[in-house]
């Protein structure tokens, strides 16, 4: 249970338990409490299904957008990889920054790209540096025509927003992390399907069948990646976590 008490400034967080804490409402702690009922609400009310960029549809949170972004800049990848298109928006997204970087380019795979969504994607001026592949992206064709795209000594950053059962990310994770370079990532989207169970486009098994565990078993089996959350470039608030759709999803290759 959460109640805001906004006369008093404070949050009341109730747990499990029947325990009750008092945060004030000028903590991270409180914040957080907030930020994970916001996500919540946020998931019943389809929020994310309202933004767009440069006029494609982007179903992602303006925040993880805003700080996947940073890392993009400061990787400054010569392409990335995204599984899963849908109508283009990200694709869009991450064309734009290398259009105001002046280098890189995108491949975007997805197992359908519908005729009205690829007409608009192809016609639109961020195009030059987008490629689609469509096909399953964890069968063999797929895979190998995207590699077909990566030039020699390029530096590669790989986002996974396809199908976000435990079993396929955990097979895009072992198929495309090969291609990520030193220092850079591959990001796997929308851990928060363990967070959201009950609520409306959920399964019961999602406590379990999600990107998360995928990372989890991923992680236990080799030592060129691991989990590391981005430092804020800039923060002068309070604030320490970030506020997001795609919890434990930033794995930095240091070897191989």
């Amino acid at each position: 249970m959460l109640l805001i008490d906004d006369k008093r400034g404070v949050v009341v967080v109730e747990d499990e338990t029947g325990a009750k804490r008092e945060l004030k409402f000028d903590t991270a702690e409180a914040f957080e409490a907030v930020s994970a009922a916001w996500l919540r609400i946020g998931w019943d009310v389809k929020y994310v299904y309202g933004f767009s960029w440069l006029g494609r549809p982007v179903i992602q949170l303006p925040e993880d957008m805003i700080r996947i972004q940073e890392i993009i800049f400061q990787v400054k990848p010569d392409v990335v990889i995204e599984t899963g298109v849908a109508h283009g928006g990200s694709l869009v997204f991450y064309a734009s920054l290398f259009e105001a970087m002046g280098k890189g380019r995108v491949v975007g795979i997805d197992i359908e790209i519908r005729k009205h969504n690829r007409a608009a994607i192809e016609a639109h001026p961020m195009f030059e540096r987008i490629t689609l592949i469509e096909g399953s992206s964890t069968a063999p064709e797929t895979v190998a025509a995207v590699k077909a795209q990566v030039k020699p000594g390029e530096t590669v950053l790989v986002i996974l927003d396809s199908n976000h059962l435990k079993d396929h990310v955990e097979a895009e994770l072992k198929l495309y992390s090969p291609l990520v370079t030193a220092n850079s990532y591959i990001v796997a989207c929308d851990g928060i399907m363990a967070q959201v169970v009950g609520a409306p486009r959920t399964s019961p098994d999602w406590t379990w069948n999600n990107p998360i565990s995928a990372v989890d078993d991923f992680l236990a089996t080799t030592k060129d990646f691991v989990l590391e959350e981005p430092a804020f470039p800039f923060n002068e608030g309070l604030v320490r976590s970030r506020v997001t759709y795609w919890p434990k999803c930033y794995l930095k290759r240091v070897a191989g």
